[in-house]
C-alpha cells in the first residue's frame, strides 16, 4: 500500500502545464482536502443580480427580504431559478475553468444554469434538515439516490454562496480529507455503490473525527468540493441575515473508469490515490 502523502501529488504535472484558475498548490490542496474555495467566482453584479431573483422567488412562500417578520420558518428550499444572470453564474470562465482542470476537458456536461436547489436558511433555534453527515445522491436506482466509487452521475458538489456566510449564519460543514475515506467504504460495493442512507450508516468514525471546515464566506464566493467529500447542513442560525445558498453538482459524462493514473485528473486521481493505484514513483515532486 503507497503512502498517501506520495500519491496525492502523483501526476500533477497533467494540469499544472497550462494557464488556469487553480495553481499546482490549489489542485494538490483538492485532492487532500476535497474541496477549493473559489474566491469571487462570480462577478459581483451577477451574484446581487441573482440574490435579487432568489428573493423575488422567496416571496411567493412568505419571506419577504425588508420584513424580519416575514422569516417565520429556518428553511425554505426551492429549484434554483433557470435563465437571466443564472446562465451566468453557472457558466463563469473562473468555474468552467476550474471544472476543466479537476475533471478533464470533454468529461463533464455544461451546465446550462446554476441549477439544484436554493437553500434559504433563516436565524432559528430549529434544526429544519435533521443535520447528518452525508454524501449527496448522484444517481437513482428504484426510488433510492446512490453513490459509487466511480462517481456515476456526478463529478464535483458545488456550493454558490448567494449572501455573506459567516459560523453563525448556519454554513455548510465540510469534513476535511473525507473523500479519501469515503473511496475505501464504497469500493467494495462496485458499480451498485450504495444508497444514501446505507452511506451514512458506513461512515467511519475515523472520518466524523476529521477536521470539520465551514463553508464560510462572501457573496459570489464559489465551493467546488469533491463529490465524495462527507459534508452536513448545520445548526442552528445564530446570525441576523439570512442565509442563500445554491447547491449543484456538475454531471459527468461517463463514470471514472480508476485504471490509468496517468490519464487521470485530480477528482479521478484523489480516488485513485485513496485505493492505493498510483505507485509513488509516478509521483511529482511537491
Amino acid at each position: 500500500m503507497f503512502s498517501k502523502s506520495r500519491r496525492l501529488v502523483a501526476q500533477t504535472q497533467l494540469v499544472c502545464n497550462r494557464p488556469a484558475v487553480l495553481s499546482c498548490e490549489g489542485i494538490r490542496s483538492f485532492e487532500a482536502d476535497g474541496f477549493i474555495k473559489i474566491e469571487a467566482g462570480l462577478d459581483p453584479d451577477v451574484a446581487d443580480h441573482c440574490s435579487a431573483l432568489i428573493w423575488t422567488e422567496l416571496a411567493k412562500y412568505g419571506p419577504l427580504e425588508d420584513d424580519p417578520q416575514t422569516w417565520t420558518e429556518p428553511l425554505v428550499r426551492f429549484p434554483c431559478p433557470d435563465g437571466g444572470p443564472f446562465v451566468v453564474a453557472g457558466t463563469a470562465p473562473q468555474l468552467t475553468s476550474a471544472y476543466d482542470q479537476l475533471l478533464g476537458p470533454s468529461r463533464w456536461r455544461n451546465p446550462e444554469g446554476v441549477g439544484g436547489n436554493v437553500f434559504a436558511r433563516f436565524p432559528s433555534d430549529i434544526d429544519p434538515l435533521q443535520t447528518k453527515w452525508h454524501i449527496d445522491g448522484a444517481y437513482r436506482t428504484g426510488n433510492a439516490w446512490h453513490n459509487n466509487v466511480y462517481c456515476k452521475g456526478k463529478g464535483l458538489l458545488v456550493l454558490f454562496l448567494f449572501s455573506e456566510v459567516s459560523v453563525n449564519d448556519a454554513p455548510t460543514l465540510l469534513l476535511r480529507g473525507s473523500h479519501l475515506d469515503m473511496a475505501t467504504v464504497l469500493e467494495p460495493f462496485g458499480e451498485r455503490g450504495l444508497s444514501f442512507e446505507e452511506i451514512c450508516q458506513r461512515i467511519p468514525d475515523s472520518t466524523l473525527g476529521r477536521e470539520v471546515v465551514p463553508a464560510t464566506g462572501y457573496s459570489g464566493d464559489v465551493y467546488v468540493c469533491h463529490p465524495l467529500l462527507v459534508h452536513s447542513p448545520s445548526w442552528h442560525h445564530q446570525g441576523r441575515n439570512p442565509r442563500l445558498l445554491a447547491q449543484p453538482g456538475i454531471r459527468l459524462e461517463a463514470p471514472f473508469a480508476l485504471v490509468d493514473h496517468t490519464a487521470a485528473a485530480p477528482v479521478e486521481r484523489a480516488i485513485m490515490a485513496a485505493l492505493g493505484r498510483i505507485p509513488p514513483e509516478s509521483s511529482v515532486p511537491a
